[in-house]
This record gives structure tokens, C-alpha cells and sequence, in this order.
């Protein structure tokens, strides 16, 4: 057989099959393995029509749900020291970065943008699960802390989306100190009667869980969304038991009082704003403008005699 045929051949038919099959075109389902029109899946925001899987969304795609006709603006990512432990495992961590940020488009595992939900303004953080599984290093610490003061400045409330692995093993010790940078944070907001809500997204384990991520006011939770600490694997060599169906999930949690309420994707938005314009009434009295429709059970309260 001649090089053509063995060469040249093969490499013209995958080409042509990738073309035919367009691998952008179709998604297959983790849960039901039913194939997905991209389009289909991109305007149901990357849940599974079929069965309602949630599926891990892009920070682009999220704010743009999330904010008053897609229009916000994104503050820009702290720079922080590029190496600071000079670490390499398989790759150089300065490496690691450079394939994290072509393959996101996104410079760190934490963006922050501002805006407006129902014309009421809010800070949002959301972390990207495909940069480095998301995981907290110093620029997550300084994003969450830029957002923070972000919010305190502009009193508005913050809104943090997680996802995360955990901590960052290439920055080893400065990575574990963003745990106490961001429950500081946390602490700036409340210092400043200002809302901070968490809606945890599959998968949120690790030092996020034991930090920032369950600090908030109030807890979201996505469907089936993996949340908790250590790994099921190690739970269970560690107590020598089998655990239950639905461990560290997001229903199992709500049934154990750590998460407030499990909401479908495309109910966030509507849910956050219900939440926040009963949270910030008080300050919204000053500025009627920004202010929905008083909540019924508010006035039915002010009603009831005395």
C-alpha cells in the first residue's frame, strides 16, 4: 500500500467527516446521551431539553441571561504574580496558564462584571469551571475581593456564581489564604448591610465550599449540582460506609438545610430578583424608580392591625 493510501487518505476523510458531522453542530447529553442542536441547547442555556440535565455554561452566556438585555460591563482581571512558587509537575504552571487562557478566551477562573437585574444594579461573579477546573488561586482571591469592593462602592449587592475543583495546587499555601481573603470579603458586605447570594453550580467542592461558598445570605443551588468538601471516594474510605443515593447533591443538601432552594437555570434570573428587591426594599424606597411592584406579603402585613 502507497503512502497516499496510507497517509494522505486517511488524514482527506477526517477532514471530510468533521465537516460532515460538524462537531460545533450537535452536543450529546452526559445524562441522557440524546443529541442536541447546538442552537437548541444555546437558547435553552446549556440544559438538556430531553431530561433537563444542567449542563456547565460559559461566564459570557451566564451574564448575558442574567443582566437587562445582555448589557453590562466587565471589570477587568487583577494581575497577580504570574509563578510564584516556580512550580512544574507534568508542564510549567506558566504553560498550564497559557492553554487555560487560549482554550477559555478568558484571562483567569473568575470574571466580574456589573450591571443591572429589573433595572436593579448588581455585581456578579462567576466562576469558569473549564479554566483549570476553576480552581481558586490569587487572581480568584483578588477578583471575589475586587468584587466586593466593587459592590460596596456602588451599593449594590454581589452575586457569586460558583465552580470549582478547589484550591490551586501550583500556588500551593498562596492558594489556601484565599479562603480567609474571601470570607474577609463576605465580611466587607456585611459591614455594608448590601446582599450576598450564592448560587452553587456543579461542580463547587473543595475550598470554595469551605469558604466563600457558603457564606452567603441566601443559597441557589442547580439542579443535580455536585456540592461539597471532599471526594465521595474519600468519604467513603474514610468512614468505611457506603453512601447514600444522591450524596452531595443539590436536593439532598436543600433536604439538610445548607441550601435554601434548588432553581432550573432559567429561573434564576427571575428568582435573584425577587430576592434582591425584597432584600434591598428599604434602600429602594430612596429611589422609587429602580423599585418592582411591593411584594403582596409585604403589604398584607402592613394591613394587619396592630
Amino acid at each position: 500500500m502507497s503512502w497516499l493510501s496510507r497517509v494522505v487518505r486517511p488524514k482527506i476523510q477526517a477532514v471530510l467527516r468533521k465537516r460532515d458531522t460538524g462537531d460545533s453542530l450537535w452536543h450529546k447529553c452526559d445524562a441522557c446521551n440524546q443529541m442536541i442542536f447546538h442552537r437548541e441547547l444555546s437558547d435553552n442555556l446549556n440544559v438538556c431539553p430531553g431530561c433537563g440535565h444542567h449542563m456547565r455554561i460559559a461566564p459570557k452566556e451566564r451574564f448575558d441571561s442574567l443582566f437587562d438585555e445582555a448589557q453590562y460591563e466587565t471589570l477587568p482581571t487583577p494581575q497577580v504574580a504570574a509563578d510564584p512558587l516556580k512550580f512544574r509537575d507534568q508542564k510549567k504552571y506558566p504553560e498550564r496558564l497559557r492553554e487555560a487562557r487560549h482554550k477559555t478566551g478568558r484571562e483567569e477562573a473568575m470574571s466580574v462584571a456589573r450591571g443591572k437585574i429589573d433595572a436593579l444594579p448588581v455585581t456578579i461573579a462567576i466562576q469558569d469551571f473549564a479554566f483549570m477546573g476553576g480552581s481558586m488561586g490569587m487572581a480568584v482571591g483578588e477578583s471575589l475581593v475586587m468584587a466586593a469592593e466593587r459592590a460596596v462602592k456602588d451599593q449594590t449587592p454581589l452575586i457569586v456564581f460558583t465552580a470549582a475543583g478547589g484550591a490551586r495546587m501550583q500556588e500551593g499555601m498562596l492558594s489556601l489564604m484565599q479562603m480567609a481573603r474571601g470570607t474577609i470579603a463576605v465580611q466587607m458586605l456585611r459591614e455594608s448591610a448590601l446582599p450576598y447570594i450564592v448560587v452553587l453550580t456543579d461542580p463547587t467542592t473543595g475550598g470554595v465550599t469551605a469558604s466563600y461558598g457558603m457564606l452567603g445570605d441566601i443559597h441557589i443551588a442547580e439542579p443535580n449540582a455536585l456540592i461539597g468538601f471532599a471526594g465521595q471516594r474519600v468519604i467513603e474510605q474514610t468512614i468505611r460506609e457506603q453512601l447514600p443515593e444522591g450524596f452531595q447533591r443539590a436536593e439532598l443538601l436543600q433536604s439538610q438545610g445548607m441550601v435554601d432552594m434548588v432553581v432550573h437555570r432559567r429561573e434564576i434570573r427571575p428568582t435573584l430578583s425577587r430576592i434582591l428587591q425584597m432584600l434591598m426594599y428599604d434602600r429602594l424606597q430612596k429611589n422609587p424608580a429602580t423599585a418592582l411592584p411591593r411584594p403582596a406579603a409585604l403589604t398584607q402585613a402592613d394591613d394587619m392591625p396592630a
